[in-house]
Formats: structure tokens, C-alpha cells, sequence
């Protein structure tokens, strides 16, 4: 009888929060990695959820970190760099949120530090996070902030130069691509482009 007037009585489950946008920064986890080229991603991930007073928790079912502000999920995965998707797909599917509103902050060998570009779609251009992001969302339409790292010099292996520190004050870059994030859920793609890629 007991049990039966705990069960009557036991608080509902908090409600899902309701999610339009799901923003996530890509790169490795481990304290070896904090300061790598490859998790820029990660730095303006966190940049963007701070600006918004977004708390990074342990997210249900899926391996990530993640905190919702007014109908945008901000999400940091827990998996290496290249199973990525892994971490994003659950979310994606748990919020229902399609790929066209999934906005990713990534490293960018292609475009020179300092630079930061927004892309719908395209080639994942050898990038095995967005590789991995594709093959578990089942497309390819995301919205890419594409933070540039440079080619490494000549003789450097793209993997060394990927996973090595980043040198120099990348502050004002982190910023903007963080700005990028937050514009998109909020402005749309297009006026978003148009204020980063003005400056």
C-alpha cells in the first residue's frame, strides 16, 4: 500500500525542453588536447554557450555535454574528433531537430587563421568529425562555422599540425565564430553571413 501512494504521489519527470537549433563544437576531449588546432571548435562551443549563461551538464542518453537557452541546444560531444556523430545523432534525433538547424563549429585547414567563414553543406573536404557528423545525421545540410587553422608548413603531417597547440592570440576569432553561432538560430544563415564575412 505504501508503495503503491509513493508511486501515486512521485514527482513527473521534467518536461524536454523545447529545442529548434542544436549548436555543436567539434573537436578532441582530454586535457592533452585543450589548446590543439583541431578543437577550436570546442573553444568557440563554449564561447557561445558562456555569452548566452548556458551550463555545460552531462546530457541523457548521449555522449556529450549540453545546456538549452530559449529553443537553442548547445552541445560539446565526448567522443574523439572522428566519431563525433556518434554523440550528435542521439541528440538530433531525441530533440527532432533536422539537419538544415544544426549548426557545427569545426577547424578549417582551408582558410587561413584569423578567418572565419559559414557554409550550408558541401564536401566534408577529408575532415573525419564532419565525415562522421554526415554519415550519422544522413546528410550533409548543416550548417558549417568553418574557423580557420592553415595548412601546416611543408614537411609538417596534417595530423601533428591538427593536434598541436595553436599559436598566437586566436581571441578575436573565437569571438566571431562564436557570434556566427549565435547568429544563425536567431537571424538566419544568409544575414549571418553577411555581418561575419563583412568584417
Amino acid at each position: 500500500m505504501l508503495g503503491f501512494f509513493r508511486r501515486l504521489f512521485r514527482p513527473a519527470p521534467a518536461a524536454e525542453p523545447s529545442v529548434e537549433w542544436l549548436v555543436v563544437g567539434l573537436g578532441n576531449p582530454g586535457e592533452e588536447y585543450a589548446a590543439a588546432r583541431h578543437n577550436v571548435g570546442y573553444m568557440a562551443l563554449d564561447a557561445a554557450a558562456a555569452a548566452r549563461g548556458v551550463t555545460l551538464r552531462p546530457a541523457e542518453g548521449a555522449e556529450a555535454l549540453l545546456g538549452v537557452c530559449e529553443g537553442v541546444a548547445y552541445a560539446r560531444p565526448l567522443t574523439y574528433m572522428n566519431e563525433s556523430g556518434t554523440a550528435v545523432g542521439p541528440l538530433a534525433r531525441r530533440f527532432n531537430v533536422a539537419p538544415e538547424r544544426i549548426v557545427v563549429l569545426h577547424d578549417e585547414l582551408d582558410l587561413p587563421q584569423g578567418t572565419v567563414r559559414l557554409r550550408r553543406g558541401g564536401s566534408e573536404n577529408g575532415h573525419n568529425g564532419l565525415k562522421s557528423l554526415t554519415e550519422h545525421l544522413g546528410s550533409r545540410d548543416y550548417v558549417r562555422v568553418r574557423i580557420g587553422i592553415g595548412r601546416p608548413p611543408k614537411g609538417t603531417p596534417v595530423p601533428d599540425w591538427v593536434l598541436s597547440p595553436v599559436e598566437g592570440d586566436i581571441s578575436a576569432e573565437i569571438e566571431k565564430a562564436a557570434r556566427a553561432a549565435r547568429l544563425v538560430p536567431t537571424q538566419g544563415l544568409e544575414r549571418a553571413q553577411n555581418e561575419i564575412h563583412a568584417r
